[in-house]
């Protein structure tokens, strides 16, 4: 199932080219109230049986074309966004040859996992949203990443039952500058990665049945038209399931927060008036432009 986020904050499931409208549903049996954020329909929708009764219920109702909706962040109040680092070895290599980052191979999983870095809720756009080159930066590059929306409250998770706790998927956008501040240096990850626009999540979330296995998915971008990224989630050094388990012993994961698990190689630099577009088999595809900070 494919929840997306639309026009002025309404919920829908995307079936084919037609949104069906899903908070009036949800409100009426009381699982969200009016005004309802995206955060309690993951939350209400966790259950499998209450999104399978849902979809009898709206199947059969008026929709709307997708063609005439504005999708928007699937998310845009995320209690916390965790942002694994270096988590793929080609990606390590690129960044240790571009910006003179640290050497991680002799780094244990928990040791790497230790590196992971919170994005603020207010660097997120959406689908066909614009990413603002800062003033200030004179190098700034895009990852595309495989991104877990956690679906129920998480303390200390078994690797085995991790993905119970996942309510689906969506691709993440972790907009990066490397220059100024980024050579040489990882703590100004936060800043760095935090500018406004520096996130972007879409087109909407699939639930974890569409993609029943995290590590069996492949990621394409496109830069200009030019095909500059193909990578496949099993080349992560560390898997969900792990991310899931670490964070899980440190902190209580909450319905709505995102792991988003680190790009692989093939970063580049980005300059106003590009286009990319992305796409992670078994999700879909968005496309973002780039504009220069006025």
């Amino acid at each position: 199932m494919k929840i997306c986020h639309y026009d002025d904050n309404q919920a829908g499931i995307v079936a084919g080219e037609s949104v069906h409208p899903i908070g009036p549903a949800l409100i009426a049996a009381g699982h969200v109230r009016q005004g309802y954020t995206m955060i309690e329909v993951v939350a209400a929708l966790a259950d499998d049986s209450r999104r399978e009764a849902l979809w009898r219920t709206v199947k059969n109702e008026k929709t709307v074309p997708l063609s005439q909706v504005k999708l928007l962040p699937p998310i845009v109040n995320p209690p916390s966004i965790w942002a694994a680092a270096a988590n793929y070895k080609d990606h390590q290599a690129e960044m240790k040859k571009a910006s003179g980052g640290p050497d991680r191979a002799s780094l244990s999983k928990d040791e790497l996992m230790a590196e992971f870095f919170l994005k603020p809720a207010s660097s997120i756009i959406g689908p066909g949203d614009a990413i603002v080159i800062p003033r200030i930066a004179k190098h700034v590059d895009f990852e595309a990443e495989l991104c877990a929306v956690i679906g129920r409250k998480a303390r200390r998770v078994k690797e085995a039952e991790a993905l119970y706790y996942v309510f689906g998927y969506t691709i993440c956008w972790d907009i990066s500058q490397r220059d100024p501040w980024g050579r040489g240096v990882q703590n100004t990850r936060n800043i760095r990665k935090g500018f406004d626009t520096f996130t972007a999540l879409g087109p909407w979330i699939v639930t974890r049945d569409e993609l029943p296995e995290p590590q069996d998915t492949r990621i394409e971008v496109e830069l200009n038209g030019k095909h500059v990224m193909t990578a496949h989630t099993k080349d992560m050094i560390c898997g969900l399931r792990e991310h899931i388990r670490f964070l899980s012993g440190v902190l209580t994961l909450r319905p709505g927060d995102l792991i988003t698990t680190g790009t692989p190689a093939g970063v580049a630099k980005l300059a106003p008036g590009d286009k990319l577009k992305g796409r992670i088999d078994r999700i879909g595809e968005m496309s973002l432009t780039v504009e220069a900070e006025h």
